[in-house]
C-alpha cells in the first residue's frame, strides 16, 4: 500500500476489491469513474460498503450509456465512432477504445443503485446527469 499526503487529505493505493480497512473505519467512501472497471462489481461495492460506519455514505459517479432520445443517437456516433478515432494520434490510442467499449456494456443508473442495494446499502438513489451519460448513485449504510 502507498500513501501519499496532499495538504489534510490522504490518498492511499488499494485494490477495490480487498480494501486493507476495517469494517465501519468510515464516513463515506466515494469512487468516481472507477466501478466500471472493477473484475467483481458486487464485491467491489461490497467492500464499500463494509469499511463505512453504519449511517454512513457510499457515493458512486460513473459513466452510463444513455437510453434513449436525441442524445444516445450522438452520444454512439461521437463516444463509439469518433472518440476512437481521435484517440489513434493520441500516444495511448487503447485508452479510446477500452473507454467507449468499458461503457458500453456497464450498467444503466437502475441497475447500478441495484447493485448498490445488493452490495448492502439502503436509501439508495440515483441522479441521471447530462442527458444520461453520468450517475451518482448514493446509498446510506445501515
Amino acid at each position: 500500500m502507498e500513501i501519499r499526503y496532499y495538504g489534510h487529505a490522504t490518498f492511499e493505493l488499494a485494490d477495490g476489491l480487498s480494501l486493507p480497512y476495517p469494517r465501519d473505519s468510515f464516513d463515506a467512501a466515494t469512487v468516481a469513474f472507477g466501478v466500471r472497471n472493477y473484475q467483481d462489481l458486487d464485491r467491489g461495492l461490497g467492500e464499500l460498503v463494509r469499511v463505512v460506519r453504519p449511517g454512513g455514505r457510499v457515493v458512486v459517479l460513473e459513466l452510463t450509456p444513455p437510453e434513449r432520445g436525441l442524445l444516445a443517437h450522438f452520444y454512439s456516433l461521437w463516444f463509439d465512432r469518433l472518440v476512437p478515432v481521435l484517440g489513434a494520434v493520441s500516444p495511448l490510442p487503447e485508452a479510446y477504445t477500452y473507454l467507449p467499449r468499458s461503457v458500453r456494456s456497464f450498467l444503466g443508473p437502475r441497475e447500478l443503485a441495484a447493485a448498490l442495494w445488493r452490495a448492502g446499502a439502503r436509501e439508495v438513489s440515483c441522479l441521471v446527469l447530462a442527458g444520461g451519460i453520468v450517475a451518482i448513485c448514493a446509498g446510506t449504510v445501515p
